[in-house]
């Protein structure tokens, strides 16, 4: 195309944007779920305009990705649906030729290695879910769901953020995000970060949201309905909001736990990572840790005060520090369930080993069903063998380093591995928000002092239960 091999020295030349060096990724393909991501891009910034009109179910939107090409190539591909039909893009300005085949966009373009490049992407459609490689009772699909009243929520774990925008699709690859979501009036769009503006206009409303630190995609959330915002501030100075549906008053009631839980977590894991915090309530029966603005469903449980707290538990152990393979999935939910064990002995006045006997109970059943939990069946993603046995070997390594090494630890896990600017802890962080197994045992041995090896190898990698032996 005329320009384009103009624009593309130009951006050859084009170093990383400051405000968006703490997204620099190092993207990979997932060991579980292979055919999603793309190695060969590190999303610096997504800035999705969403138009949504509810009584045709159709999405008209433009994405602008600004990346970064790892290596050198002849094209880059993107996850995107094939339900969004993709009307024009442009790559640096100059249009580009794009082959949009089953879920791969693929940009016919070079690139160079470590070039940053600009793509605008114009689309439209009819979003529809992505069937999820689970079994779980609590959903069955992930992505974009529209509900009867034409009202939307998202939860995308392990993938399906591409039924609603062209994005690297995997949880080795953070980035910034600006969004702005139109919708008929009653209508509110709300998604993660700050709301940094809303506007009324023919009928319409338009909110825009800004992310203050880089998520993985299946850590942003877009819900659309009749909401209105319960605001407040938390003890420590967070602003909180809470989105609920117009007249819902059971939900709003129930999200006053909001301040208490965030506290407790402020005690056990440091100061909050980020600079808000909110819930927003759908029609899903599953709550999801979507990083800033918890995403929770309709159900008792899943509005209960203890899952608001894994979720909150989640914005460290999870969000500011995520796996770079869904292999880790248990890196996120071990940690987090167990401080949930904590907060609910704390909070109902029983012991602990209350909840850690009914684990032990469940847990060998649970490994023969689904698998070790760093070796779970792919098509039983996020069943309970990722959260029972990974919590009960933090108890294990509890009872073997002692209190005061098991909570530094705790805090300092996070603090260490978050990306530069986001006030975790104490002391430089040395991460990129991402983390391994091995990388989280040998931290752990470090500061606890304790080797931790055996305990790793028999909660997570064996096919017995060490509860067996």
């Amino acid at each position: 195309m005329p320009g384009s091999q103009a624009a593309q020295e130009e951006a050859a030349a084009r170093p990383v944007p400051d405000e968006w060096r703490t997204a620099l990724s190092e993207p990979r393909e997932d060991s579980v779920y292979p055919a999603v991501g793309d190695p060969g891009v590190d999303a610096l910034h997504y800035d999705l305009a969403l138009d949504w009109a509810p009584d045709d179910r159709l999405l008209e939107a433009t994405a602008t990705v600004t990346f970064r090409a790892t290596t050198d190539a002849d094209q880059v591909t993107l996850d995107l649906a094939p339900a969004l039909e993709v009307t024009s893009a442009r790559l640096d300005g100059a249009e580009v030729e794009v082959e949009h085949d089953g879920k791969d966009l693929r940009v016919l373009a070079p690139f160079r290695a470590d070039a940053v490049h600009e793509l605008e992407v114009d689309y439209a459609g009819s979003p529809e879910p992505v069937d999820a490689p689970t079994t779980r009772s609590d959903f069955s699909t992930t992505g974009w769901t529209t509900t009867g009243r034409g009202a939307v929520w998202t939860m995308q774990e392990p993938f399906g953020a591409y039924s609603w925008y062209p994005v690297n699709d995997h949880p080795s690859d953070k980035a910034f995000y600006d969004v702005a979501v139109t919708a008929p009036d009653p209508f509110v769009g709300v998604s993660g970060g700050a709301l940094v503006e809303r506007s009324r206009g023919d009928g319409e409303t338009t909110t825009r949201w800004r992310l203050d630190a880089p998520a993985a995609a299946y850590l942003v959330t877009v819900a659309i309905d009749d909401y209105v915002v319960r605001e407040s501030t938390s003890a420590s100075g967070v602003p909180l909001s809470v989105w609920t549906r117009r007249g819902d008053r059971v939900g709003a009631r129930r999200m006053r736990a909001l301040p208490d839980v965030l506290a407790w977590a402020e005690r056990r894991l440091g100061p909050y990572p980020f600079e808000t915090l909110g819930v927003v309530l759908t029609d899903s029966e599953s709550g999801m840790e979507t990083q800033t603005m918890i995403t929770l469903g309709r159900t008792d449980y899943v509005q209960s005060p203890a899952v608001v707290l894994h979720e909150v538990v989640h914005q460290w152990w999870g969000d500011v520090v995520g796996p770079t393979d869904w292999r880790d999935l248990w890196l996120n939910e071990g940690m987090t369930t167990y401080l949930q064990w904590v907060w609910e002995a704390e909070a109902g006045d029983v012991p602990l080993e209350v909840f850690v006997e009914a684990a032990r109970s469940r847990e060998p059943s649970l490994r023969r069903e689904s698998g070790p939990p760093a070796a779970y069946d792919p098509l039983a993603f996020g069943e309970s063998n990722v959260y029972v046995a990974p919590a009960l070997m933090w108890h294990a390594v509890r009872e073997r380093v002692g209190e005061r090494r098991f909570w530094r630890f705790v805090r300092a896990w996070p603090a260490a591995r978050a990306v530069d600017g986001l006030a975790v802890g104490q002391g430089p962080p040395i991460g990129d928000g991402h983390g391994t197994r091995r990388q989280v045992e040998r931290f752990a041995e470090r500061v606890t002092g304790a080797e931790l090896g055996d305990l790793f190898d028999a909660w997570l990698d064996s096919p017995r239960s060490p509860l067996r032996r």
